[in-house]
Parts: structure tokens; sequence; C-alpha cells
């Protein structure tokens, strides 16, 4: 016989089975996503190489924690080169994805997070792909977008694949799906603990966490950046000066940047979606509109060539106070239009690369309005630059805790966490029915994901006597065996129950009535509705005590194909207390829906 300690010691063997099987996968998730993100890195640095300096001889400077992997050209700068450029680029990318994987257009979150919701945590296996060519061929010819779109899709497309290959149930699918999502990103930003948070995080408009993706997520990420660092360094994206936060009145003007970038925020997502809703409505194939985009792109970049490609090295000026606050507006102004007319007219590549440099410049630019009227309450303009990167992300996608934990990891600076967090904070608060990806649900209870198992949770939790109570259910009336049809039809007109409980000559319980089955024999004609008597009409009774869980009645009536059950009680049986319908089904269900 088996004692409770052998079960204990089984119980925790398979539990230590289970999580090293997870270790396993999610580290193996890691290696993929981190070995697909540095593919992405080379062929976007190839993409640069040959397009924009080989052809245009446009070369942009980057953060100073990313080395060039290319040595430039003596190539001369071709301004209509570098404005025809974007347009070949979308042509190319927009032919590629429209051709092999439409899925692949666009900024690549957002179709992560409708997989997640939506699809059950399946990308095709060639998304990743061709996700990764075309986005390096649109960022690589000037398009302005960024890597954690991409990447975002790659990493989960590899995660979704992987645990397709393995024949995974739907829930593990998704949380290795979105492990290689936050692995992506954590490696390609060197940013681990971030790209973990940011996968939990990103999948719900309010402040809502997925908390059974942060461990395996976690686990990911770090294999992630360990993989792509032993191969492109472990330097942080950008080097700021050693800013500080000592002071707190600063938070006086971190309150007005606060507002600054919730504004700024708001406008982003706005103008995104006009513009893609814009291209909609153009009778043009979807392959050629993101080379019209591209000419859009390209007429901006003759006037603001900061807002092409990534834009990183605009940020890394802000910190170094390298530029003036008309300067940085306009270029803030810019990448807005040019993200826009880049991405949502349908090409490849993502939106929080340029929510960084717009956030830095727009924070940049806040910094040097208030040094020069407060130089002694702001000695530091460029700190304005790191906060206003992680106070617009978290305004525009609304992931304001793993943004405040990204921008200190790409930058290496903690020492603005204070900042950072009452900026992001407050702008997330400022901006909560506009997001950049509209593909967020308001909270896990609005996941197909989640619904099927919460109600079930909450039909397990509910016993059938709160729901009498709740839906102020009476006992059925009952009827003789041999009652004729006419006298049961008069009874049920007069009554709002649609069954009656058949009992014989002792008052015994032997069957139910449902108004279905007297309609039926009534809708027969003839003689036969005078010689029918109630017994002839009834069906067995399905019946469930008071106190069993809401599951448990339904599933008798799944079971016994019912529209109703009785409800008897257990200690003065057989009486019948009330009646649960298909209807109250509905209504608990609806009720659970609504709050």
């Amino acid at each position: 016989m088996t004692n409770a300690l052998d079960i204990e010691t089984q119980v925790f063997g398979r539990r230590v089975v289970d999580v090293g099987r997870l270790f396993l996968l999610c580290a193996l998730v890691g290696v993929i996503a981190g070995l697909g993100a540095a593919a992405f890195h080379y062929l976007l640095q190839l993409a640069k190489h040959l397009f924009l300096d080989g052809l245009a001889g446009f070369r942009p400077p980057g953060p100073l924690g990313e080395f060039p992997l290319f040595s430039p050209t003596a190539r001369p700068l071709s301004r209509w080169v570098l404005f025809m450029l974007p347009a070949g680029g979308g042509l190319i990318a927009g032919i590629i994805v429209y051709w092999l994987a439409p899925e692949a257009e666009g900024h690549g979150t957002d179709a992560a997070i409708d997989a997640y919701h939506h699809h059950e945590g399946n990308i095709r296996t060639r998304v990743p792909f061709v996700k990764t060519i075309a986005s390096a061929i649109t960022i690589g010819t000037g398009g302005s977008a960024g890597r954690e779109g991409p990447i975002a899709q790659i990493g989960a497309g590899l995660g979704s694949a992987l645990a397709r290959w393995l024949k995974l149930p739907v829930r593990q699918r998704r949380i290795l799906m979105a492990a290689g999502l936050g692995a992506g990103i954590g490696a390609i930003f060197r940013a681990p603990l971030a790209g973990a948070l940011f996968a939990a995080e990103v999948l719900y408009r309010e402040m809502d966490l997925e908390y059974e993706v942060i461990a395996p997520a976690i686990l990911s990420s770090i294999v992630a950046y360990s993989t792509f660092g032993s191969i492109f360094g472990w330097d942080p994206l950008f080097f700021t000066p050693n800013f500080t936060f000592s002071n707190p009145l600063e938070l006086g003007p971190y309150l007005l940047l606060a507002l600054v970038v919730a504004l700024g925020g708001r406008m982003y997502a706005q103008v995104f979606y006009g513009v893609r809703d814009y291209f909609a409505k153009l009778g043009l194939p979807n392959w050629s509109k993101p080379a019209l985009g591209g000419l859009v792109v390209g007429a901006i970049g003759l006037v603001v060539p900061q807002a092409l490609s990534t834009g990183f090295g605009v940020v890394q000026g802000a910190f170094d106070g390298k530029s003036t606050a008309g300067l940085l507006l306009l270029i803030a102004a810019a990448k807005i239009l040019a993200t826009a007319f880049t991405v949502a007219s349908g090409g490849s590549g993502g939106v929080f690369g340029p929510a960084v440099v717009i956030g830095g410049a727009l924070g940049g630019a806040t910094g040097l309005v208030f040094h020069a009227w407060w130089p002694h309450l702001v000695p530091m303009p460029g700190a304005f630059a790191l906060v206003g990167m992680a106070g617009f992300f978290a305004a525009s996608a609304h992931v304001p805790i793993s943004t405040v934990i990204m921008v200190s990891e790409m930058t290496g600076n903690y020492e603005l966490l204070v900042p950072a967090m009452f900026v992001c904070m407050l702008a997330f608060l400022l901006v909560r029915r506009h997001t950049i990806y509209e593909k967020q649900l308001p909270m896990r209870s609005d996941s197909p994901g989640h619904r099927q198992a919460m109600a079930r949770m909450l039909l397990e939790r509910l016993r059938v006597n709160d729901v009498l109570t709740i839906r102020q259910s009476t006992p059925p009336p009952s009827v003789r065996e041999g009652e004729p049809l006419t006298t049961v039809f008069e009874r049920f007109s007069s009554s709002v129950h649609t069954c009656f409980s058949v009992v014989d000559e002792n008052d015994k319980l032997t069957g139910v009535l449902t108004m279905e089955a007297v309609r039926y024999v009534l809708g027969s004609g003839g003689t036969l509705a005078n010689l029918v008597v109630a017994k002839d009409m009834s069906l067995p009774a399905v019946t469930v005590e008071r106190n069993q869980t809401f599951h448990e009645a339904v599933a008798a009536m799944v079971a016994n194909k019912r529209h109703e059950v009785l409800v008897v009680d257990a200690e003065a049986m057989p009486d019948i207390v009330g009646v649960l319908t298909d209807t109250d089904i509905t209504a608990v269900l609806e009720g659970y829906e609504k709050h």
C-alpha cells in the first residue's frame, strides 16, 4: 500500500522533471532566439552597408555601444539616391512579404500579440525568415523602423515552431512563443530582464501581466542575451555621462516632461493609425504600398536625414548635449511621420526603436529648455533625454514597468530610476485610450486563451445553491403520472417553468416533463392528444444536489443531453428545491463576462 510519503515523493519527482523539461525548452528557445537576433543584426548591418553607405553615401551615426561590422566606403553623399532608396527598399520588401507571408507586414509585435491571444500561439514557420529579410531591407534602405518588431516576431515564431515540432499542448506553445518574443528583444537590445518583462506586459493594455510567461521568458532571455553577447560583445547599447538624481525639486521639470511625452505618445499612435487607415483605402496592390510610403520617407529624409533608418545616433547626441532644442523637436516630428509612412504603409519594421529616438529627442529638447531657464536645477539636460525615452514608449505602448528597466539596461545607467518611474507612470496614466499596439487586449480576462480556464474555474467554485439564489429559482410544479395532456397543458400555460416533475401516487419522483414534449404531442393532431397522460411524455429525471458545483450540474446536463436538471436537497430527499436550465448557464457566464 502506498503511503503518504511515497505519494509526496512521486509528486515532487514529477515536479522536478517538469521544471527541468521547462528549463531545457526555454534554454533551447533562448539559443535559437539569440542566434536569430545575431543573424538579424548582421543582415541589418550588411543592408545598411550595401544600400545607405554603398549606394547613397549616407552614414548616420549610431550608438556608441554598437560597433560597425563593415568598414565605411568612400562614396560621397547622393541626395537623389537617398531620396529614392526607401521607396526601392519598400518595393522589394513589399513583394517579399506579400508573396511569401503577408502576416509579416507591419511592426511585428502586434502580429505576435494577436497570435498569442487568437491563434493559440501559432506563427507559421516561414514568418521569422521572411520577417528577417524584409525588415533588414526596409531599415537598411533608410526606412524609419525599429528592430524590436522584427526580432519579436522572429523570436516568437521560432518558439512557436519549436512547440509545434515537439507537439506541445496549446498552453505550453503560448508560453514558448512569448518566451521567444522576450528572448529576442532581450538579446538585440542587450536588456535581458526588460525583454522578459516586456513579453509578459505588452500583451495587455491595462496594468496586467501574463505571469505564467515571466519565469520562462527570463530563462530564455538570459540564454539569448548570453548567445548574442558572446558574438557581438557585452557593452550596453548606449553610453551615457554620469547622470544622477539627487534633488527632489527636479521632479517639477520631470512632471512637465511627463506631459510632453504623453502628448507625443498619443500623437504617435494617432498619426500611425491615421496613415494606416489612409493606405488601407487606396486602391493599390498591397505589395506596392510600402514603396509609396517610402517615397514620402525619402522626401522627409531630404529635409531631416536624421529621421531615416534607426536614428539611434540622435539619442546618443542628445545624451552628450550635441543638439539644439529646435533641431531635436524637428527630428521628433519628422521621425513620427517617417515611421508612420514606413511601417503603417505595410513596410516591415518595429515601432519601439523609433519611439526611443522620438522620446529621446523630446526629452532632450525639454531638458535643454529647462537647463536654459534653471541651470542650477537642471544641470544635465541629457538626463531628460534618457527619461524621455522611457516615458514616451511607456505612454505609447502601455508598458511602463518593462520600459523603465529596458532603458536602464540599454544605457547601463540605473541612477535615474526614480525620475524614470515617475515619468513613465504619469505618462502611462495620461494616455489610456491610445496605444501603438492595437492588438493588445484590456486585461487577462479578455483573452480567449484564458476565458475557457476562467469560466471553468468560475463553474467549479460556484455551488448549485448559489446559482439558485442568484437566479431566484423556485421548485418546479409536479404533476401526477396519470394526469391527461389537456390538464398538463393548462398547468404549463399558467406557469413560468419550462419543466414539471412527474410523481407517482406516493409522491415519489419518477421523471421530468418538458414543455417541448407537450408541444410535440399537441402538434401531432388526431385523437392521440386525448389519450396521452403525463407518464407517457416524461423522461427519466436528471438530478443534482444543491451542494454540488455548478460545473458538475453543467456536466450532468451535457452528458444527458438535457436543457434542464432538477436540484434536490441531499438531507431531505427527494424534495426538489429548484431547477437549473441552459438559460441559467448563459446568464451566469454573461454576468461573468460583464464583470
